[in-house]
């Protein structure tokens, strides 16, 4: 459980029974840690950088999305699904590479899940813009990112 909430965007984890102490430092060492975010302290890296691709901007640190420049609310797993497609616009990614970047080892998925998880992405970019087409499907083979 630990590892699957980590994974899955918990900044931590703690087991039961715990001291209130511990709870107070681990609260005060996460806003220690977005105080730097906020600041700038924290290294830019590939996957902390802020990435626009056409009307896509996407924010890992802060978990955030928005298509146009509206806010789209995404699940860990939408999020890093369209984080993978978007990195590398144009790039075709199989159902089996996005799973791996969705899921752990040693969960196992059917590979027609992603396809529900793209359908809800879709769903939910299409919420902010009925025009919404930068996922395309190749069928038999996988999905892509266009930039508009």
């Amino acid at each position: 459980d630990e590892v699957l909430g980590l994974r899955m965007g918990a900044d931590d984890y703690v087991k039961k029974p715990f001291s209130q102490r511990l709870l107070v430092e681990r609260i005060r060492a996460l806003l220690r840690r977005n105080e730097a975010i906020a600041t700038g302290e924290v290294a830019v890296t590939e996957e902390t950088k802020i990435m626009e691709r056409g009307h896509l901007r996407m924010d890992p640190l802060r978990h955030s999305v928005a298509w146009k420049g509206r806010d789209v609310s995404l699940t860990v797993t939408e999020f890093m699904l369209l984080q993978a497609l978007a990195q590398r616009p144009g790039f075709v990614k199989s159902r089996d590479q996005l799973m791996d970047v969705a899921y752990d080892d040693q969960v196992y998925v059917d590979d027609r899940t992603i396809d529900s998880h793209i359908k809800r992405l879709r769903k939910k970019m299409r919420s902010v813009d009925d025009d919404f087409a930068a996922i395309e499907t190749l069928y038999g083979i996988g999905y892509r990112y266009n930039e508009e």
